[in-house]
């Protein structure tokens, strides 16, 4: 019989299965051939092929491949927690974006435990167990099955009467999963677990506290070394740590999950906020603000009161329930319809730098990366149909500008309509909207990903992901096409023909939220920020008493200049001031002792604690502004 594996014809013997196939094409290494795409359908490699199959082998390299791999180790994990704690009652072990975990009632451990867990998971994958498939005939078969687990039959009775429910067996080992999985143990070659926490039972607080065990696999040892290694050199990045040890933020019980920024936090604050708001005048935005609580009634109209309630913060006023809000789209949406627009007006750019809450469970909350209170750079955009391809472009180009300005790369990645039932919206107008940011994307010319059903149910979009200089990644902004607001709020304009329509909006972010875009900086530049950027740009160290004076001389010049200046008066060691302000990140350092002070002359130190000599105040001063105002990632003195 004939198959088509990615689009090349191979001839197979009738009843072969995926994995006869893989062997055929000699794709045997471990991190090949996991699992099959057989006519889009992921399927296991023991999957039976028929005559005109597409197929596709999943490799490590993909999403889909480290998911299965991953959640192939979860089993694993569950497998050994079983022969050294037989009376742990395992839950739900799934990938996550690195590696996976695996949740466990009745189970108390600690990291110490890890060493002993790890030896048995050894001893599992040298047993290099083939996981088997069992379909079950009903939903009683599998409760029969999993009678002894009341998580597992709590999963089961949630599951549709007609959906198939299907267990994995390695060995010993059986548990409820849709898999698919490994062909077989021994393709994992790296095996490490990374922490334990605990976890409320699908992640509310009123369920049974588990035990979560953390752990992460590779089919090769030196990505494992190389993970490792990653994590150690984020460790030392950790922009709770550095935003503690820089004095830049912090986080009080008195407000949980709602940061504090503090005043050199609040230079980084400002600078970013200039930088955004001067970019978006030059691209013809208007920026507005709105309130920051506003009527239930107005949060019905959104929406938001009947889909997003349980995150949002509500009060009571002279009996009439108000809004936190938790996000600026609404606002906007009242700003538009308070004056009457043409066709003249657009496309009309709205921004704002809105001030939002949401409650997020505090097992989810995160540093900066996850808070309660935080800001977005939100702007709408309306439009005509024929707009819509340029005004996206304009966005790229700004997300362009704004990322590239720190250094960050970044990927796109298009999201098409849901499931035609969960979505508003006609046929034409999904088409419309979706080739809009298709043909955009490709005159853009940067390369993008397309996750075929993934968009909002108002509309698809474009996710903006960027990398930092660790090559991690991180979802922060989003453009997208919304046909559902206009439609609730009612929203017109008057066409040529001089008819009332819809406008079509477009609503993004490139930021994201502020406070989550600035703690990935401060892990980006592992603390040590431009110049332009930073909180501490100059410290002036003067050798003895004597030389105060001169030193606060050259402070007020440089401060008069816009820069932030730190003037090291105390009785300690030059060496130990030069130190000092290394350590706190500092971008120059300026010694000044009686040769300075006869000459008139500063000798400069950079962070790099390289010395560069003595040079005139102008023309340091010179070489500075030039470097904040080119918005420079390295120093002028680098070679």
């Amino acid at each position: 019989m004939l198959i088509y594996h990615d689009d090349k014809e191979i001839q197979m013997h009738d009843g072969c299965n995926a994995k006869e196939l893989a062997e055929k094409l000699n794709l045997k290494d471990p991190h090949q051939a996991l699992a099959a795409l057989v006519n889009g359908q992921v399927k296991d490699l023991t999957h039976e092929l028929k005559s005109g199959d597409k197929i596709h082998f999943i490799s490590f390299e993909e999403e889909l491949g480290k998911e299965i791999f991953w959640h192939s180790s979860a089993h694993v994990l569950a497998q050994a927690i079983l022969r050294l704690w037989p009376e742990a009652e395992p839950t739900i072990g799934p990938p996550i974006n690195q590696g996976f975990y695996y949740d466990f009632d009745n189970l108390q451990i600690s990291e110490d435990d890890f060493p002993k867990i790890e030896k048995e998971i050894q001893v599992i994958l040298k047993e290099n167990h083939k996981p088997e498939r069992t379909l079950f005939e009903d939903k009683k078969a599998a409760l029969d099955a999993f009678c002894q687990n009341s998580y597992k039959k709590e999963l089961i009775n949630s599951f549709e009467d007609d959906s198939p429910i299907t267990a994995y067996r390695q060995g010993e080992f059986f548990d409820l999963c849709r898999g698919p999985h490994l062909p077989n143990l021994g393709k994992i070659k790296a095996f490490k677990l990374t922490k334990t926490s605990g976890a409320y039972w699908r992640g509310d607080s009123k369920n049974a506290m588990l035990t979560r065990i953390y752990g992460i696999s590779f089919p090769d040892r030196k990505q494992l070394k190389d993970y490792l290694h990653l994590i150690a050199e984020a460790k030392k990045r950790d922009h709770r740590v550095l935003g503690n040890k820089l004095d830049l933020f912090s986080f009080r019980e008195e407000a949980p999950a709602m940061p504090f920024i503090h005043p050199k936090g609040m230079v980084i604050w400002n600078r970013l906020l200039t930088f955004w708001r001067a970019l978006h005048a030059r691209a013809g935005y208007e920026e507005i603000k709105t309130p920051l609580i506003l009527t239930r009634e107005l949060w019905e109209k959104s929406g938001h009161w009947q889909h997003y309630r349980e995150n949002m913060y509500t009060t009571e006023v002279e009996e009439k329930s108000f809004a936190i809000k938790p996000m600026n789209c609404p606002g906007c949406m009242l700003y538009y319809a308070s004056k009457a627009h043409s066709y003249r007006d657009f496309p009309l750019r709205i921004a704002e730098l809105g001030h939002v809450h949401r409650f997020e469970p505090s097992g989810a909350v995160s540093g900066m990366f996850r808070v309660r209170s935080f800001h977005q750079d939100d702007a709408h955009i309306f439009m005509t149909q024929n707009q819509i391809k340029d005004e996206i472009l304009n966005v790229l180009k700004l997300v362009e500008i704004t990322y590239g300005t720190f250094g960050l790369k970044y990927t796109f990645e298009l999201s098409t309509r849901p499931e035609k039932k969960s979505t508003i919206g006609s046929d034409q107008d999904w088409e419309i909207a979706t080739q809009g940011l298709q043909d955009a994307l490709e005159a853009y010319g940067h390369p993008y990903k397309v996750n075929e059903g993934d968009g909002a149910f108002y509309g698809p979009k474009i996710d903006l992901h960027i990398q930092d200089a660790l090559g991690r990644s991180w979802q922060c902004g989003t453009i997208q096409l919304d046909m559902s607001l206009p439609e609730r709020f009612d929203l017109e304009f008057t066409d040529s023909d001089g008819q009332h329509k819809r406008p079509i909006m477009i609503h993004r972010a490139i930021f994201g939220s502020l406070e989550r875009f600035y703690g990935i900086l401060v892990e980006h530049f592992a603390g040590k920020f431009p110049l332009w950027l930073s909180p501490r740009q100059v410290a002036i160290i003067p050798v003895a008493d004597r030389h105060n004076d001169y030193a606060l001389s050259l402070a007020k010049m440089l401060r008069e200049k816009g820069f932030v200046v730190d003037v090291d008066t105390s009785n300690e060691s030059v060496s130990k001031k030069v130190r000092l302000a290394q350590t706190m990140q500092t971008n120059y350092m300026l010694t000044v002792g009686d040769q300075e002070v006869e000459n008139t002359t500063i000798t400069v130190r950079t962070r790099d604690n390289v010395v560069h000599g003595e040079v005139r105040p102008d023309a340091l001063i010179e070489k500075l502004c030039k470097e904040v105002k080119v918005h420079a990632l390295t120093s002028s003195y680098s070679n």
